[in-house]
């Protein structure tokens, strides 16, 4: 698989808010230590935008569909 890239190199990517029901909005911490981030990654060639939601979900935080409303 491959991700989704147009005709001018732009990849199609997918960005995740996660908000807990008390407000709290969740960032991740970069694995190289620079900064914080949403979780967020590249939509494959393969899928819609909101599997690659998931997929991304699942791959940063762990969560599944049925964790997140």
């Amino acid at each position: 698989m491959s991700d989704l890239i147009d005709t001018q190199g732009f990849r199609a990517n997918v960005g995740i808010v996660l908000i807990r029901d008390g407000g709290d909005v969740f960032l991740g911490g970069r694995s190289d230590g620079r900064g914080w981030q949403f979780p967020q990654g590249g939509v494959q060639r393969d899928e819609t935008a909101e599997q690659a939601l998931f997929r991304e979900l699942h791959e940063e935080v762990g969560l599944e569909p049925g964790d997140v409303e």
